[in-house]
């Protein structure tokens, strides 16, 4: 656990008691704040008062007693209407924080030039963040893995000197890290925008770090290296358009001492450049497509670093499984930035990248029945991040459908010609149905089970040397899972229950 002792003696306000809040919730009361904490769901409230924690409805509370707002990150702060606890904080004037907020302040009292990895994208940011961390600890570092994945940032253990924080972070994450806005640069005019980026420029509005002074260095330093890796249409429900995401994501990298920016999509290539005339040379480029001047790309598969002129190998993804795939590159040429600017050399990041034994749910390569190879792709909730599982294979069984995002699975239709067959599940069967009637053999399974069944057979007649089965939904899991982990494990233990079922060597 990180005692959060910044807020020691504050009263605050806490609202949401799942995971990330009771970790909150533990963290505050460790470091000395006092804290009125509730949720509209009973059963969240007798989860924390079972964990011996007292919880008081906030709507018969004094609002302007309280010194801030900390909520979870799944409480809407703008759409589609900002949650009743918002609008009581705004009307008392508070700040309104979440559990990396509070990190980061912990941080900048206790430990401020800890090193601090903060990771976001739309697609790949998990599989990044468990690549570094696996690249790190490989290499003897310590390291504490967490935030959006896995484990909730407080629940962690203490920044220190000697201790990396590799953290992925989602948008509602981010919003929620008031710190990171402050420390952005100042707007540029549209022309200066977008200007080629050059390391000799610098935005008059850009944060100041060590010691220089000037808007947004005082108080709460950023992380040490920033990383967006890609950014698309996702969480507009939240977010209210695509301008706003965007504008989220972009605050974690103007807020990091060192950027890492793709620029393999047009808004994310667009952030890169904004970051270069903000951050000059401490703001790195990565790409899966194309050569990049300052930073990490693909040639292939060898990752290639690029500085100064200079261009220098320093490691080949082929033959690594859990690193199949042109999406996989632009992860893994994350992961090499990130591990270069932290101070690993070649061997140790070749090394690493070597060893990787992938992400639970993206890309998992379950096992093999025969020919037939099963691969588990739950994560891939939305169009974008299955396409890139599609990409990778050719002979798809395809496991398919759940509770639909907007758009659908239209945008997949280039990759049409790669699946054998299609097997939908959930919610979204008759709209999937629709969009692929006429352009590849479907069969309408309703549930997991069935369709893995069904999937096996067919893969098992199938004449491909190498047949995949691939469940790889493009749908949130919601209408007939909690999440998409659970989805996923169910996955895996039906095929570990098929008949010659065989784990990857």
């Amino acid at each position: 656990m990180t005692p959060v002792t910044c807020m020691a003696g504050r009263k605050l306000a806490l609202f949401g008691l799942g995971g990330s809040g009771l970790a909150t919730l533990a963290a505050l009361k460790a470091g000395g704040a006092d804290v009125l904490a509730y949720d509209d769901g009973e059963t969240a409230r007798a989860a924390a008062q079972a964990l011996g924690h007292t919880v008081s409805d906030l709507r018969d509370a004094d609002w302007t007693e309280f010194d801030a707002l900390v909520l979870a990150p799944g409480v809407p702060l703008t759409h589609p209407a900002p949650h009743w606890t918002v609008e009581r904080a705004r009307a008392a004037g508070l700040e309104i924080l979440g559990d990396i907020e509070l990190f980061c302040r912990e941080r900048a009292a206790t430990a401020p030039d800890a090193p601090f990895v903060a990771i976001t994208g739309t697609n790949g940011k998990s599989t990044t963040t468990a690549l570094v961390a696996h690249l790190l600890r490989e290499a003897g570092r310590d390291v504490q893995m967490g935030g959006n994945i896995g484990t909730a940032i407080l629940s962690l253990a203490p920044p220190a000197a000697d201790r990396v924080h590799v953290i992925e972070m989602s948008s509602f994450q981010i919003d929620l890290t008031p710190s990171f806005a402050d420390a952005s640069p100042v707007p540029r005019p549209p022309e200066e925008v977008g200007a080629a980026a050059r390391p000799d420029e610098r935005a008059s509005g850009a944060p100041r770090r060590d010691g220089e002074g000037g808007r947004g260095a005082s108080v709460v330093p950023g992380p040490t290296v920033g990383l967006l890796l890609n950014v698309t249409p996702d969480h507009l429900d939240r977010h209210g358009t695509m301008e706003a995401y965007a504008a989220i994501k972009e605050r974690l990298v103007m807020a990091a001492r060192i950027a890492v920016v793709g620029v393999d999509d047009a808004t994310s290539e667009a952030v890169a450049r904004r970051a270069a005339l903000a951050k000059g040379d401490a703001c790195r480029a990565i790409s899966a497509a194309r050569v990049v001047g300052e930073g990490v790309y693909a040639d292939g598969t060898r990752l290639v670093a690029a500085a100064r002129g200079q261009a220098i190998p320093v490691a080949d993804i082929a033959g690594i499984g859990s690193l199949r795939g042109t999406h996989n590159a632009q992860n893994a040429a994350a992961a090499v930035a990130i591990g270069l600017a932290l101070g690993l050399d070649a061997p140790a990041i070749a090394s690493g990248l070597a060893s990787f034994p992938g992400l639970a749910h993206r890309m998992e390569q379950v096992g093999r029945v025969g020919r037939v190879l099963f691969v588990n792709d739950s994560k891939a909730t939305n169009a974008d991040s299955a396409e890139k599982a599609l990409g990778s294979f050719e002979g798809v069984h395809w496991i398919l459908g759940g509770k639909a995002k907007e758009g659908g699975i239209a945008p997949l239709r280039p990759f049409f010609g790669r699946v054998a067959r299609a097997y939908l599940i959930g919610a979204a069967t008759e709209e999937f149905a629709a969009t692929l009637d006429g352009a590849v053999p479907l069969v309408r399974c309703g549930t997991l089970d069935r369709a893995v069944a069904e999937a096996a057979a067919a893969a098992a007649r199938d004449g491909a040397d190498r047949p995949v089965v691939l469940l790889s939904p493009a749908c949130a899991s919601f209408d007939q899972f909690p999440n998409f982990e659970v989805r996923g494990d169910r996955f895996r233990d039906l095929v570990r229950a098929l008949p010659g079922f065989a784990p990857l060597a």
